[in-house]
């Protein structure tokens, strides 16, 4: 009775504040129909209702679109009868035509997007705020809890605070600078490997800028294909320190000692590590294609996932600091530039337009690289060491008059490929613990990418082109296999952009450069220790996007901090141990009279993110995994729905192949 008579004083009552409240239900209600209206002529429409008066939202305008009223958008609040928006919602959901429809609770709103951006965080077609009233949060005792107790951050699928996205490229100018600073970050391990493995081969600087314009092409060809038809990840591919164990001990065969002339040495051992590499590329490529990875991917967790994927950046601090103190004198301003540069200066100046986070790697290194030719040219390194000058001069005149102006890298360039079944295991065994990095590393690029988890299909998919990479290596003659740039995954931290276009971008610097060697080998020529400053900052970011799937796990389950403490100790102990003696002895613990048994035995115990990722792998599917909270202490509930790629929507706006490929090569 209460209820009737107030609609009946409501709806016939004379007063003022009954006329207006009358006045307000009569707008609402043509204000909806007209939305209705709308929705019928645009799919791109979203609504935004509020079932009590009491519940605010604040909107940020957009301009009306008359080609298909996108993004043009209503939002209505403070509709105080609850009937009218519930028989919207009944005629939008009736078409159809939306993706999802999201009831939050019963005291805040309910929103329907149809907007086909909208699972990208930086999506341009609309944004909009919701203050919501506080919901009762039950308190451990049962009771509900104050309003200021403290409350779990919670988890997410998607990384927050991305300004692009995957498929939400920035403008063309700022994605050009910032593929351009990727071009600058992969460069370090492009120009060290060379730097290291050549001169032990028999070549000079010929030979070494040949092979630095070979892995720069091959790497720019291997990006193109890995973000066009692999994941379709912002990922860079460039060179492996994974192979370079394998290659030093090619180079040491007994077979090359004998050859007097060095040039043709060189090209004996680059003949030799190219078959190697041939062979070895079809284990990824076979894994990959043939879906036997996908069935791997699918018993990996949050939990399992840590280890690996915090090893793959922690993994690598050797060539962190102990890059930088090679010459102290550059590399400490660099660091502690970039760190000022990236993280203090935005928050001083409180810029919206983000120039110093996002493009700290270009200011830092022009301003560390002038510091550093200036003492260069003042004589600071004249009475040097050898040592010291190559890590500090900026004047690498020999690499630079050896690089030819325009040479474009062809196949088989160094001669027709020989093969050894040995060498050819040892460098598959190499290429299987690749294999396990660049899973990890896949893991962080999606992270930082906000995009979904990688369904187990996808990653497969993106391992096969990377065996792909690896083949095209050997054809090439790179002296070193492919594998996800680590340090260029930091580097989408960084800068927040995780965009597509800008690492597409990249990978056409990188075969610009690599035709134009005179150019490539300017670039080419910055010290080594402004790199290892830079690796300090991404490696951590890497290392600690592993750690952030922690929060899908119970870190209250002893369980889960045996599984992660155990892993984590081990695969920083056994590479320690492997590395160490190693170093003292020459060779590997395992040493018996077969070269390659050795190497297929010691190369993956010296990979820390692989025996991390294999120790936690193991134990997370073996432990009492078949108890119901078990799978939810390591968090595999939170990855279920991602396990096929058509499990969420996102899927395919993230992972679908261009042009309209998915028709022929189906996810599944």
């Amino acid at each position: 009775m209460g209820f009737e008579r107030k609609t009946e004083s409501l709806l016939f009552g004379s007063s003022s504040k009954q006329r207006e409240e009358r006045k307000r239900i009569f707008i609402h209600f043509f204000l909806l129909i007209f939305c209705v209206y709308l929705y019928r002529f645009s799919p791109n429409i979203g609504v935004c209702f509020t079932p009590h008066s009491t519940t605010k939202i604040v909107c940020v305008p957009f301009p009306f679109s008359f080609h298909h009223f996108s993004p043009f958008f209503f939002f209505f609040g403070g509709v105080p009868h609850f009937v009218f928006d519930f028989i919207i919602l009944l005629l939008l959901h009736s078409k159809k035509r939306a993706p999802s429809l999201v009831q939050l609770s019963s005291s805040c709103c309910c929103c329907i997007s149809f907007s086909r951006h909208s699972h990208c965080k930086k999506a341009p077609s609309f944004f909009f705020l919701v203050r919501k009233r506080r919901r009762k949060v039950m308190a451990a005792g049962g009771g509900p809890a104050k309003a200021d107790e403290p409350q779990p951050h919670p988890p997410k699928d998607q990384l927050p605070n991305i300004s692009y996205c995957i498929t939400s490229p920035p403008p063309w100018p700022e994605a050009i600078l910032l593929g351009f600073q990727h071009f600058l970050v992969m460069l370090g391990t492009t120009v060290l490997i060379p730097t290291a493995l050549v001169p032990q081969m028999g070549g000079g600087n010929d030979e070494k800028a040949r092979v630095i314009e070979t892995l720069l092409f091959v790497a720019g060809i291997n990006t193109l294909l890995q973000t066009l038809f692999g994941t379709r990840l912002p990922a860079v591919i460039g060179g492996s320190y994974t192979f370079v164990p394998t290659t030093i001990s090619i180079i040491l065969a007994g077979r090359f000692s004998g050859e007097p002339d060095p040039t043709e040495k060189f090209k004996r051992i680059m003949r030799s590590i190219q078959g190697a590499l041939i062979v070895a590329s079809t284990l990824q490529i076979v894994l990959g294609f043939s879906g036997l990875w996908r069935n791997v991917a699918r018993f990996l967790s949050p939990l399992s996932a840590v280890p690996l994927v915090s090893l793959v950046g922690f993994g690598l601090y050797e060539l962190g600091f102990p890059g930088v103190a090679k010459c102290i004198e550059i590399g400490l301003p660099q660091l502690i530039l970039v760190v000022f540069v990236s993280q203090y200066v935005p928050h001083v100046l409180h810029s919206g337009k983000h120039i110093f986070d996002r493009f700290a790697v270009l200011f830092t290194i022009v301003i560390v690289w002038i510091y550093a030719h200036l003492l260069t040219v003042g004589g600071a390194y004249n009475d040097a060491p050898p040592k010291t000058q190559t890590s500090c001069r900026t004047d690498r005149a020999g690499l630079i008059d050896a690089a030819p102006w325009i040479r474009i890298p062809y196949p088989f360039q160094w001669g027709a490929p020989s093969f050894d079944a040995g060498e050819a295991f040892a460098m598959m065994m190499a290429s299987f613990v690749a294999l396990v990095e660049s899973s990890g590393a896949f893991i962080a690029v999606y992270r930082y990418a906000s995009a979904t988890p990688l369904p187990p299909s996808i990653l497969s998919r993106g391992i096969g082109w990377q065996g792909v990479g690896i083949l095209l290596s050997g054809l090439f003659g790179t002296v070193n296999g492919s594998s996800v740039s680590v340090e260029n995954a930091g580097l989408l931290a960084s800068t927040r952009v995780g965009s597509r276009r800008v690492v597409q971008i990249s990978a056409g610097f990188m075969i610009f450069f690599s035709i134009l060697g005179k150019f490539g080998a300017v670039f080419a020529s910055i010290p080594p220790p402004i790199i290892a400053a830079l690796y300090c900052l991404f490696f951590a970011y890497v290392g600690a996007g592993g750690l952030s799937f922690l929060q899908f796990c119970n870190l209250n389950s002893f369980r889960t901090k045996f599984i992660l403490g155990f892993s984590i100790f081990m695969g920083l102990s056994v590479p320690q141990y492997f590395n160490e003696y190693t170093a003292i002895n020459g060779y590997g613990p395992v040493h018996t009279g077969a070269r390659w048994f050795n190497d297929i035995i010691n190369v993956p115990f010296q990979s820390k993110p692989f025996v991390a990722g294999v120790v936690a792998y193991f134990l997370d599917n073996t432990l009492f995994k078949r108890e119901a909270a078990i799978r939810k202490d390591r968090g595999k509930h939170w990855w279920d729905k991602y396990k096929s790629f058509k499990g969420d929507t996102r899927s395919e706006e993230f992972y679908s192949l261009p042009f309209n490929l998915n028709k022929y090569f189906p996810s599944v």
